[in-house]
Formats: structure tokens, C-alpha cells, sequence
């Protein structure tokens, strides 16, 4: 059997889009092992391919050549083929420093020497999907339209105890993921959530990390009358997992968040403003995707978007402005 070490990305979609890949690496015979950063690995502890998590004691933006240098050598003969998933020299590094024979990536930023298999770049203007950019690592090559789509598992003990923490019944609730790590083009306005808020009638659970309180705290006060609990930072990273996965459903940005849900089968909808659902999908049969780049009936032409940055560059935000809380509602009350 093949011991396996695989870096693992460091941001919690992207690490649920690796799952098909560990997947198929698992059905190979190789034995993971997954080395992951303290925010993201929590999201492999739901995935069956995998039998070891290692937590990396890295900062990020922070090189921290020492600790580097001190888990290489506990790694060394432990592992005959290593993954490396991001695109950075640095996360290279721990695989060459620990002396694994088998070191494979994308050339990404001109890994010469520390990987031993280099694959080519995908093409920047034709982002293929996240799975099979992924999954290229195990077939040399990112493939189109794979079909395989992410799979998480929560078992149902953890669930019914984080439920009862919580007071909460399953399917009794909407969980709407207000926050978007990447920045203000793919949140939808607060205002917008709030009104959403407002229209379900039923229990509302706003679930985001801690940095995103003041965010919640502001759609709360806003959404006057509705019944919304803010769960902002109030939650360990499982616990969201269970709270989603026993959601009746979901509403979010193109987020982490979003493909937890997909990847644990919740119904959901999932509003795109700068990014596009053509390279970041929520992989389920039970999701919907509002993205009014792609709606044939809204006026005028979003010929801005996918625009993949941080902030609108026109100042407009149509793209998620434009997006009215009346028809996600539409979508989820059924």
C-alpha cells in the first residue's frame, strides 16, 4: 500500500472540492494521510477516504522556515508519495525538506527542484472546475466535466448532540451563510439577507465565523419581526457541519459554506455575483444557483461578470444588488 501524504488547500471550499480526489487516490490503494492548516483540517475528519490528519502549525503569509524544518524531519520515511494541492513554492517545501521520493503538483510558482512531477499550469483564462483541477493531480492532466462531485459524511450521534446544544429540531430550520471570505463582490448585501430573513417564517440560523459578527449582529437588527439566531463565531467548524447538514435548507454566497452544504446533499441556493457557478459549483442535485450573468431575462448585460475580484471595480455591484430577496424566497419556499 502506497503511504500518501497529501498538502492539503487553505481555504474550506477548496478542500471540499479535493475530496473526489482523495476518493480515487483511496480506491488505488493509497493510504492518506492529510496535512492541512488549523482552519481547514476539521473538513477532513468527514471525509472516509482519509485515515490520518496532520494539523500544520503555519500562520499564513508566514514562511516559519524552523517548524518546516523540524516536521520534515518527523516525516522522514513515513510517506513514499506526497500531493500538493496549493499552487505556492512554500507548500512544497515540507514534502522535498522531509525527503518524500514522490513529489507532485502544478509548476505553479516555478517549483523546480522541490517537486519531482511538475504538471502545466491550466490555462488562466478558461478556470476549469475546482473538482477537475483537483483530480488532474491523480490523472496528470485537468480534465472537463468528471461527473464526480464531493461527499461528506456527519454522523448522526454528532449530529442529535449538537442539535440539542443548540435547542434545535432537524429539519425545522433555514441556515443562510451570509459571509464570503474572498470579499464584498460575492456577499450579497445585508439588507437583502435581512428581507429574506423576514419573508421565512420559520426559524433562521445566520452561521459565519467570528470575523463576520458585526455583519450578523447588522442583518439581525434589520430583520425586524423575523426569528434569527446569530450563530457568527458561536461555533466550532463540526458543529456548522452538523447545524447544516439537519437544515431544511441553505442560502449563501459562493462560499466554503456553500459547498459544505452541496457536499453534505442539503437543499440550497446559492447567489454568485463576481465569481462564476461554471468554475466554483455547488455539486448537488439539490442545489440552485441564481447568477444574473447567466439569466437571459435580466437587463442590461452583465458583460462585467465573472470579474473573479475582491471588490467591484465600477462601484455598482449589480451583479448581487440586483439580486432581490422575493425570488431566493421563491426558491426556498416551496
Amino acid at each position: 500500500m502506497t503511504r500518501t501524504l497529501f498538502i492539503a488547500p487553505q481555504w474550506i471550499g477548496d478542500a471540499v472540492m479535493t475530496e473526489p480526489l482523495l476518493r480515487e487516490l483511496h480506491r488505488q490503494g493509497e493510504q492518506i494521510t492529510v496535512a492541512a492548516l488549523s482552519w481547514v483540517a476539521p473538513v477532513y475528519q468527514h471525509m472516509d477516504s482519509v485515515v490520518n490528519i496532520l494539523e500544520l502549525p503555519f500562520v499564513h503569509g508566514k514562511l516559519q522556515w524552523a517548524q518546516r524544518r523540524e516536521l520534515a524531519r518527523q516525516w522522514r520515511g513515513m510517506f513514499d508519495r506526497a500531493y500538493v494541492a496549493p499552487n505556492s513554492f512554500k507548500s512544497a517545501l515540507l514534502p522535498w525538506m522531509a525527503g518524500i521520493p514522490e513529489r507532485i503538483g502544478y509548476h505553479g510558482e516555478a517549483r523546480y527542484g522541490v517537486l519531482t512531477k511538475r504538471l502545466p499550469n491550466p490555462d488562466p483564462d478558461n478556470h476549469p472546475p475546482m473538482v477537475d483541477f483537483y483530480l488532474g493531480l491523480f490523472r496528470q492532466h485537468a480534465q472537463a466535466n468528471s461527473g464526480l462531485r464531493p461527499v461528506l459524511q456527519r454522523p448522526t450521534d454528532t449530529v442529535r448532540q449538537t442539535l440539542q446544544a443548540f435547542g434545535l429540531t432537524a429539519g425545522s430550520y433555514t441556515v443562510i451563510a451570509p459571509g464570503a471570505e474572498y470579499g464584498p463582490a460575492k456577499m450579497w448585501p445585508p439588507r437583502h439577507v435581512a428581507k429574506l430573513c423576514q419573508l421565512i417564517n420559520s426559524q433562521v440560523l445566520l452561521v459565519a465565523s467570528a470575523k463576520e459578527r458585526e455583519l450578523c449582529a447588522s442583518i439581525v437588527e434589520m430583520a425586524t419581526g423575523a426569528k434569527v439566531l446569530n450563530l457568527a463565531g458561536a461555533t466550532r467548524l463540526s458543529q456548522a457541519f452538523d447545524l447544516i447538514s439537519a437544515a431544511r435548507d441553505m442560502v449563501s454566497n459562493d462560499s466554503g459554506l456553500m459547498h459544505v452544504a452541496a457536499g453534505l446533499g442539503v437543499p440550497q441556493v446559492a447567489v454568485f455575483g463576481s465569481s462564476s457557478p461554471k468554475h466554483t459549483p455547488p455539486l448537488s442535485d439539490k442545489a440552485q444557483v441564481v447568477w444574473l450573468a447567466d439569466d437571459p431575462s435580466y437587463a442590461p448585460a452583465l458583460d462585467c461578470a465573472p470579474c473573479f475580484k475582491r471588490s467591484c471595480r465600477f462601484g455598482h455591484t449589480r451583479c448581487l444588488n440586483d439580486v432581490e430577496p422575493d425570488r431566493i424566497a421563491k426558491l426556498i419556499l416551496v
